[in-house]
């Protein structure tokens, strides 16, 4: 079992990374320079609570910025514009072979969204199942370089559709993290050494900067249950770490009426503060993390901190995932892939349109390509 203890400032299990490329293994330009490290013991940054303005919205504003995370909502773009924001941000399969040149000789670490990125973006998010071969995509690139699911789902459920025991889960936002568990990780080498005094079948990696908001978190799923009983098609999403409101499957005409209720239990909770997804509406505690602390938080528990032979890969969908874009584009390393069929605002240096091409990339970091030294004829 997982250990869910509440994380403290100074605590982080160590663990280890999975092992370079074993002699046999196919060779990629990404894997060139490939070797097995240690996690170290890493510390999270403090939290810092901001009360001010926690939970406060214009709802006209917030309205409208609901209607424009509607597709058929976003105003097309066409054209020479489109043209430019492709430019900006051209494909990261077309650019593949400028995406190696770069990678070349450092370390690859692959953090990967999960809806919307892994697996379609559905009616339903219970039915958000990935496919087979997606799911073996990311084991092959699992075995070659570190690789995290950083999620707004919580771990148990995003791990359910998952089911790989040799990645990192960060879920509910990267407010919960755990690394590959003992028992699987037969490529990490050093595993036993590392977990000496502790550790069993527990996670290798445990962060839960937001364990202290678990109860108020409770407290309001129930609430906001009852508040949505009466709106059709609403759904409340309990990620542990955050609350999901979809409304999805709500008519449009109701999502005013959606939004003052979510407003309306807001505001007696100022230690929690609201966001917004695609066609969900996200209550997380107001605490200083996101997804792109998760991903530093990994990259230090990595042994990757201040090194720049390091080449994280990030690859998202949704608003969310562009506080992990802006950690990458200001590290000056790596790159951020955003997954959509509109051009949108973003940091992400790259895209994808949808969660085929992210299959299509991945098989791309692992496949073989020619020894340049074949015997000849």
């Amino acid at each position: 079992m997982t250990n869910h203890a509440g994380f403290a400032a100074e605590d982080a299990v160590t663990g280890a990374v999975p092992a370079a490329a074993q002699a046999g293994r196919h060779f990629s330009p990404f894997m060139a320079g490939r070797r097995g490290t240690d996690c170290k013991k890493a510390a999270a940054p403090p939290v810092h609570v901001d009360l001010a303005g926690a939970g406060v919205t214009i709802p006209g504003s917030w309205l409208d910025s609901m209607r424009a995370s509607s597709p058929r909502h976003a105003k097309p773009v066409v054209g020479a514009e489109h043209d430019e924001w492709m430019e900006k941000h051209p494909s990261a399969l077309a650019m593949f072979e400028s995406i190696a040149a770069a990678a070349k000789g450092k370390e690859i670490v692959v953090f990967l969204d999960y809806d919307g990125t892994l697996s379609p973006i559905v009616a339903d998010p219970d039915r958000a199942v990935m496919t087979h071969d997606m799911r073996e995509a990311v084991r092959a690139v699992s075995k070659h370089f570190p690789t995290a699911i950083v999620s707004g789902r919580c771990i148990d459920k995003v791990f359910d559709f998952v089911k790989l025991e040799e990645l990192y889960y960060a879920g509910s936002h990267g407010m919960d993290i755990r690394g590959p568990t003992a028992a699987a990780s037969e490529y990490h080498h050093s595993m036993n050494a590392n977990q000496q005094g502790g550790g069993g079948e527990d996670a290798v990696v445990t962060c839960q900067p937001a364990a202290e908001f678990l109860p108020v978190i409770d407290e309001v799923y129930q609430v906001l249950k009852g508040r949505m009983a009466s709106i059709a098609g609403a759904l409340v999403e309990n990620n542990k770490f955050c609350l999901s409101v979809h409304y999805r499957c709500v008519d449009e005409a109701e999502w005013g009426a959606l939004d003052a209720e979510v407003r309306a239990v807001m505001e007696g909770y100022p230690d929690l503060r609201l966001t917004k997804g695609r066609k969900v509406l996200e209550i997380r505690p107001v605490i200083d993390w996101d997804k792109g602390s998760a991903l530093q938080f990994l990259l230090k528990s990595l042994g990757y901190k201040g090194r720049n032979d390091v080449f994280p890969i990030y690859i998202g969908d949704d608003r969310t995932d562009e506080d992990a874009f802006k950690v990458l584009r200001n590290m000056g390393q790596g790159i951020g892939i955003l997954v959509t069929k509109f051009p949108k605002e973003t940091t992400a240096s790259y895209t994808l349109r949808e969660p085929s091409e992210v299959k299509e990339f991945l098989r791309k970091l692992v496949k073989p390509t020619p020894k340049s030294n074949e015997t000849k004829g």
